[in-house]
């Protein structure tokens, strides 16, 4: 294999050479695929789809865990649905205060290969006490577990094959029934270019279950077409108007190093453009 071609939209794309192909096989609901490429390093694609790249996942996943965690300020239990290649687990496990991680994971084989070829994903967060793997179907999870927690996290394929169900009503009703009071769910929500009508139809399918529903943004290179959102979801409205002096004292006590996310950056992701704010204002 010398390139390899996104399948994700008709007419447009984009393309990685391929330097050598780590690991090929059609898990029991994908087809996985892990190169190298000369820019991006190890990249993970999943049904011709591009996943993650050691590049630049560190914008994805440090914006779609530290806004809700520190926005909540005192989150103890979190949810992850998806995020086979561990780097969700990474982030949030950094915060000390996390006592408890729960990640549902559909396809054991991810886990088990991003182990192996992407370590610096996970970089040992399958290791970590407070991390309990649940594998499930990630819909079916939210609507009969028993615990609860403080922040969802929704790191979801897109809605096409096992990823569908990620972005229904019945997923975001079953987040609801998982959520303690005063909790936040976030999802990975597409690029709003491209894939408009997955924010108006989510806007729609969180409306009815949660008081305050809204999408934040950021750039990451890997998903092409400009920038990428995620939902929001809460019944405390209070959590996005947070103070930034609040939040940039909370970033502080967590100690974090980042490569993206600062306090500022966690309050101008919520600054969307019109035509964003058009499509969710569809539903």
């Amino acid at each position: 294999m010398h390139d390899f071609k996104e399948t994700l939209y008709p007419h447009y794309g984009q393309w990685f050479s391929v330097d050598e192909v780590l690991y090929e096989q059609r898990t029991e609901h994908f087809h996985l695929i892990i190169f190298t490429n000369a820019r991006f390093g190890r990249v993970m694609a999943l049904d011709g789809i591009i996943q993650t790249t050691e590049r630049d996942e560190f914008i994805y996943h440090e914006m779609l865990a530290h806004v809700p965690i520190l926005a909540h300020g005192q989150a103890r239990r979190v949810l992850i649905v998806g995020g086979g290649d561990g780097a969700m687990a990474r982030e949030v496990l950094r915060h000390a205060t996390v006592e408890h991680l729960t990640q549902v994971e559909i396809d054991a084989a991810v886990i088990e290969t991003a182990k192996r070829y992407l370590p610096n994903h996970c970089a040992g967060a399958f290791d970590d006490p407070r991390l309990q793997l649940v594998f499930d179907d990630g819909a079916r999870y939210v609507n009969t577990a028993q615990e609860r927690f403080d922040v969802i996290i929704s790191d979801a394929t897109d809605p096409i094959g096992p990823g569908e169900a990620l972005f229904s009503e019945a997923f975001y009703a079953g987040c609801k029934r998982c959520l303690a009071p005063g909790g936040v769910l976030v999802a990975q929500n597409g690029v709003p270019f491209l894939q408009g009508d997955e924010i108006t139809q989510t806007a729609a399918r969180l409306m009815p279950h949660f008081t305050d529903v809204a999408f934040y943004a950021a750039a990451v290179p890997t998903y092409v077409g400009g920038i990428m959102t995620f939902a929001w979801a809460s019944d405390t409205a209070a959590l996005r108007a947070i103070p930034g002096e609040t939040i940039a004292h909370r970033f502080a006590g967590a100690g974090l190093v980042t490569r993206y996310y600062t306090p500022a950056t966690h309050h101008a992701a919520f600054a969307l453009p019109a035509f964003v704010k058009a499509l969710t204002a569809k539903a």
